[in-house]
């Protein structure tokens, strides 16, 4: 897509902006469909105007994307011979493009192919709060480690592995854009930490949620989650999050704090 699609490009992310977030964001930062560096958006136009849209970049983020032109996205992007970290979006869009990326040149690591889309619109009522804070640069050494060990709970794998250093700038980056929360006990240890990972007008996406192992089973997550998503509302009208389903104990709590489910990813990792 060229600059003169950008007009296009947004009103169609904006028809459902918790499900197209991570695109509106880029739109967002670069004011172009036009990305910097290598990354660039795919379009199909139909008689009456854009149809659908993928962002093809180090991750794969399709928009309004029918079933029957996963295939044809899929090949476009096999073609530019990048390589990608993941394709995340609406699931059986993201399963039926992952048929024909399962046998290009790149191994699949993982597939969740249930993920619950959730949002919430009104802070939470009938929850304590627990205690949090907006993390600053001095927390640095303190969220890194947390931050690594809820990935490496997620993937299996630790992201400061060689260095790490993408990771790290990626950890200050949030930290310094006031999108890390925290609570610290006596010691100084994290207790719970969450991202507001990726931030539009409309719509705060909740990302890298954990509690420290030595905290579990008290009864402390609906709390926090509560207080991240009052924290969220004050960023954007809607907060939303996706979760894979088998992490029954964080599906059940955000269905407490208010969460409703309003669509279905699923992502491919590679």
């Amino acid at each position: 897509m060229g600059r003169r699609d950008t007009a296009a490009l947004i009103e169609l992310l904006d028809r459902d902006p918790v499900a197209n977030i991570f695109t509106r964001s880029q739109v967002d930062l670069h004011r172009s469909a036009v990305p910097d560096g290598f990354a660039h958006v795919l379009g199909v136009d139909g008689e009456e105007g854009l149809l659908s849209a993928c962002w093809v970049g180090a991750n794969m983020a399709p928009t309004a994307m029918p079933d029957e032109h996963a295939h044809e996205y899929a090949l476009m992007a096999l073609a530019t011979r990048q390589r990608f970290a993941s394709i995340f979006g609406p699931a059986s869009t993201v399963l039926a493009m992952h048929e024909v990326l399962v046998d290009g040149p790149q191994s699949i690591f993982d597939v969740r192919r249930n993920q619950p889309l959730m949002e919430i619109r009104t802070s939470p009522e009938g929850i304590a709060r627990r205690r949090l804070r907006v993390a600053h640069p001095a927390d640095f050494d303190k969220v890194l480690p947390a931050s690594a060990a809820m990935f490496e709970e997620e993937l299996g794998y630790s992201p400061l592995e060689n260095g790490g250093s993408f990771y790290r700038g990626r950890v200050r980056q949030l930290i310094r854009q006031g999108h890390t929360v925290i609570d610290t006990d006596e010691m100084g240890n994290v207790v719970f930490k969450a991202d507001l990972g990726t931030v539009t007008e409309q719509v705060a996406q909740i990302q890298g949620v954990w509690i420290n192992p030595m905290y579990r089973g008290h009864s402390l997550a609906a709390g926090y989650m509560a207080s991240t998503v009052d924290y969220a509302l004050q960023q954007a009208p809607i907060a939303s999050l996706y979760v894979n389903d088998f992490n029954e104990a964080a599906v059940r709590t955000y269905l407490r704090v208010g969460f409703t489910q309003v669509g279905t990813f699923a992502t491919v990792l590679f």
